[in-house]
């Protein structure tokens, strides 16, 4: 009956996993008793979508790629200059909007700093932090945490399916055992088919609903950013969002890629 204990683990893999999915996924349904309507923000896609640049940039890879965006647009517009060397200096002390001010605060009164930490003061500055609040109120992007909940039980769930494959395959190898219990008839690989059905099928549910994994925005903001024109018209407005998109690997710049490219120590954004 060793089998049988091979069945047990199974199944307490594939049960557990894809509840924890499931747990994960309920995170990104609407609150109850919350209006079916879409939110304005995902309604204004039907007359052409009006995402910011920075709400672009948070969809699409969070509070640093805010950072970076602003990291680029300063330089190009000749507020910053960012050295190939990773450091940052001030040239206009003046910023447009509160996180190029975060920016200038976090580089110091001597207008000159190394750029990871002040890419991790501008990302963990209260103007990124209330631009992510308006974005998960609009519907537009997951709560905090949701989409590392979510890559972490889809490969909770990935592993239980392998777990089950082999669980499977080590009790079809157990001598004196070809059908399940009380010689039934039916055999104990079709035992084992269930819990790796249930697996496989809350994986697909997963790519359908919740993929791309990990992603800041949810369902409806990603229809925003997939209508979202590729360009702005302009040199300097398609390199801005392409950053926003992209991130800072798609800066044609060489130098600019290599400032940063310089990461630091990672900062806990939004504790």
């Amino acid at each position: 009956m060793l089998w049988v204990l091979f069945l047990l683990v199974a199944w307490g893999a594939a049960a557990i996993s894809c509840v924890r999915l499931c747990l994960a996924a309920a995170r990104l349904a609407p609150p109850p008793g919350t209006s079916p309507r879409e939110p304005r923000e995902s309604r204004r896609a039907a007359d052409g979508p009006e995402l910011t640049l920075y709400e672009t940039a948070f969809l699409t890879g969070g509070p640093h790629r805010v950072a970076d965006l602003a990291l680029v647009t300063m330089h190009l517009r000749r507020r910053l200059l960012l050295a190939h060397t990773g450091w940052a200096t001030v040239v206009d002390p003046d910023g447009r909007d509160e996180v190029e001010r975060t920016v200038i605060r976090a580089i110091g009164p001597q207008g000159q700093s190394p750029i990871p930490p002040v890419r991790s003061a501008a990302a963990a500055a209260d103007a990124v932090r209330a631009l992510a609040e308006r974005l998960v109120a609009a519907g537009l992007a997951l709560p905090v945490g949701a989409g590392t909940d979510i890559v972490a039980a889809v490969r909770a769930v990935r592993g239980a399916a392998l777990l089950v494959a082999a669980m499977g395959t080590a009790a079809l190898l157990t001598p004196g055992r070809e059908e399940g219990p009380g010689g039934s008839g039916v055999p104990v690989l079709v035992w084992f088919g269930l819990p790796l059905v249930l697996t496989l099928g809350c994986l697909a549910i997963a790519r359908m609903e919740v993929h791309p994994y990990g992603s800041w925005a949810s369902p409806a903001g990603q229809r925003l950013l997939n209508a979202r024109p590729a360009s702005a018209g302009d040199p300097e407005g398609d390199v801005l969002v392409a950053v926003a998109v992209r991130g800072v690997g798609a800066v044609a710049d060489p130098a600019l890629r290599a400032a940063l490219g310089r990461r630091g120590g990672a900062a806990r954004i939004f504790p």
